[in-house]
């Protein structure tokens, strides 16, 4: 079973595990969750096989620990290859699931096959999947993400889509038009860019980066950082 927020009650104390890749996505729905009374109990970063880089995003896990650290929420990591990645993430589910959790958050917005997969997932870790972003409008969700004051970093671009000058850039208003006028995905569900985020109502204090050399790996340039 899916919890969607058009046909479902709030999450009035209701536990969650929310999967982390420290980007807009991940922390917009993050904040969905709260606000509908959820409890997030744990983040969940899923890592390369040597611990080093975070899946998704390409971040150092000390990044992602800084962030968990912000928002007082632990952070559990699990290093995987692309091939064990299913049945890895449904342990890391389960295990959640044992500690407590009811729910899990996902920031996916409408790729069908990615709902259907964390639908799966979840059922088989005894979880329920939330998807809160589902089917919204992209601007009217990076307009929510702007105004409620988040502040996210372009750490990744798609060498194809943007080129690599876009990285280091902080999103704003400015910043989508240009991704407008270049015929992108607004919010980048394609992976045209990825970001990560530093600041907002969420946070105890914002996080100050150090950014580093900018690498091209598989078609992607990505940013380096570290926490300042």
């Amino acid at each position: 079973m899916t919890l969607r927020e058009s046909e479902e009650p709030p999450l009035d104390g209701i536990p969650f595990v929310c999967s982390w890749s420290g980007g807009k996505d991940s922390c917009l729905a993050l904040w969905q969750a709260i606000e509908q009374g959820g409890i997030p109990k744990l983040l969940l970063t899923m890592m390369d096989e040597q611990g080093r880089r975070s899946r998704s995003h390409g971040l150092p896990v000390d990044v992602l620990q800084a962030q968990a650290d912000s928002l007082g929420i632990p952070l559990t990591t699990a290093d995987t290859s692309w091939e064990d990645y299913e049945t890895i993430f449904t342990e890391a589910l389960r295990t959640a699931a044992q500690n407590g959790a009811r729910v899990s958050v996902f920031g996916d917005i409408d790729f069908e096959e990615n709902r259907a997969w964390e639908e799966k997932v979840s059922q088989r870790a005894g979880l329920q999947a939330y998807l809160p972003l589902w089917k919204k409008p992209r601007q009217n969700l990076l307009n929510d993400f702007l105004t409620l004051g988040f502040e996210a970093t372009i750490i990744a671009t798609k060498d194809d889509k943007l080129g690599k000058r876009f990285l280091g850039r902080i999103l704003d208003h400015a910043l989508l038009a240009e991704f407008e006028q270049a015929g992108i995905d607004l919010s980048g569900e394609a992976g045209e860019y990825h970001t990560i985020v530093t600041e907002g109502p969420l946070f105890n204090k914002p996080l100050s980066l150090q950014k580093g050399e900018t690498t091209l790996h598989t078609g992607t340039w990505f940013l380096g950082v570290q926490v300042g």
